[in-house]
């Protein structure tokens, strides 16, 4: 008896301490790959799903949340009060703890919140729709600094409003302006500027955002703009290389870096994908493409992809929403199946958002709400789960997990999920 009650501890405190949870303090998680470190996620749901937590309203838009230390902070619109807003809601019930808002009248385009905050220990960073910047207090949402970016550097307010998502970098935080500079770094305490790149070819925002990677062992950040990629030097913002790239009425998904020097790039609207080779020599930086695919091959509207394994996923545009698992010598080595008059049979993700964590995507039908829980392989779709947690059409925001919980929007409401076994103390 005591034998068997000291395994059924033992098993018991292994299992525990393969349970990970993290903060997911930005667009895309962490480490700006969309993937979470988190682990003993439940593979399977009941017949209803996976336990809604809570509930909150919240306006038309696509803008996802950035969660630290339990707390979750989103950018909202005030219809009624014509505001913009940031939120912070405590993750445990979804109780507002505060709010910060200021008065400006923002029209809907398709939406009108597409930016996730992003926040450092101390601050959360919110560029609104129109473009205006700002830095809050993590804990009380007081206004610390702010920027306007259409006045300070002459910035062009983006089709259907502004998209990126600042880049916190050390003690700067990071954005691509366009107008007068193509990016700037600004002092994360102060919003004193450290630095601004040249824009000799008076480049304007694009929905794109700024991904860091080093290459040739120089820091750099990629950017997208609609018609090349660049890559911009993390210590003083000059511009190390640039080739052309042209994006079709937005530009939408990051520049990916891959590794050994090579940057994946796609778009929608036809723009296609292709995979650059950047290399330093002794006179600086070159870049050739390796490969290009045709948007009937493989390109993504909306979300950038995930480098998984040695693969990308993400959810394909022109064959509109098959989740797609992508060699990186750019050949489909699978599609989520779309049975032609057989919805049943479908499965497709129109242009729904989704992260990797524990070896699941978590992936969201773009059209309807479904959420789906897909193996991590790179060998063929394989569905684990599946539950109607939203409703209505462009569901397509971007999904934030932290302490087992995922949190996921439509146009209406953000819910959370309890995906994982409750984690003690979070």
């Amino acid at each position: 008896m005591r034998s068997r009650l000291f395994r059924s501890i033992l098993l018991l405190a292994c299992a525990a301490t393969t349970v990970t949870a993290a903060d997911w303090p930005q667009w895309r998680g962490p480490r700006r790959d969309n993937q979470s470190a988190e682990t003993g996620l439940y593979r399977t749901w009941p017949a209803g799903g996976p336990k809604v937590l809570w509930k909150t309203g919240v306006a038309e838009g696509y803008a996802g949340v950035a969660i630290q230390a339990g707390r979750l902070y989103l950018n909202d619109y005030d219809p009624v009060k014509k505001e913009h807003v940031v939120r912070s809601l405590s993750m445990a019930d979804g109780r507002e703890v505060w709010r910060w808002s200021y008065a400006v009248d923002i029209r809907p385009n398709h939406g009108i919140t597409r930016t996730v905050p992003t926040v450092s220990d101390k601050l959360v960073f919110s560029l609104d729709p129109k473009c205006r910047f700002h830095a809050l207090d993590a804990r009380t949402g007081k206004l610390v600094w702010q920027k306007n970016l259409v006045q300070d550097y002459k910035a062009t307010i983006p089709s259907w409003y502004a998209g990126q998502n600042p880049l916190l970098d050390g003690g700067r935080v990071v954005l691509a302006t366009g107008g007068d500079a193509l990016v700037v770094a600004f002092d994360q305490a102060t919003g004193k500027e450290v630095w601004r790149s040249p824009n000799p070819g008076k480049d304007v925002m694009s929905h794109s955002s700024l991904m860091a990677t080093t290459i040739g062992g120089v820091k750099q950040y990629l950017y997208l703009t609609m018609n090349k990629v660049v890559g911009i030097a993390a210590a003083d913002g000059q511009i190390l290389w640039s080739t052309p790239f042209v994006a079709r009425m937005a530009a939408v998904p990051s520049p990916l870096a891959i590794g050994d020097g090579r940057v994946f790039v796609t778009s929608g609207y036809e723009a296609g994908s292709t995979m650059i080779q950047v290399e330093k020599g002794a006179s600086g930086f070159t870049a050739k493409r390796l490969f290009d695919l045709t948007a009937a091959e493989f390109n993504s509207e909306v979300h950038t992809p995930i480098l998984h394994q040695g693969h990308l996923f993400a959810v394909g545009s022109k064959k509109r929403g098959c989740f797609s698992c992508v060699g990186l010598d750019g050949k489909v080595v699978w599609q989520s199946p779309a049975v032609s008059g057989d919805p049943a049979g479908s499965r497709t993700f129109d242009l729904g958002g989704f992260l990797l964590a524990d070896g699941m995507f978590f992936a969201v039908d773009g059209k309807s709400g479904m959420l789906r829980l897909i193996e991590a392989s790179t060998t063929g779709y394989k569905e684990l789960a599946s539950a109607q947690v939203l409703s209505g059409e462009d569901v397509w925001g971007p999904l934030a997990l932290a302490d087992h919980k995922l949190v996921l929007r439509d146009m209406s409401q953000l819910v959370c999920l309890q995906v994982g076994p409750p984690v003690a103390g979070r």
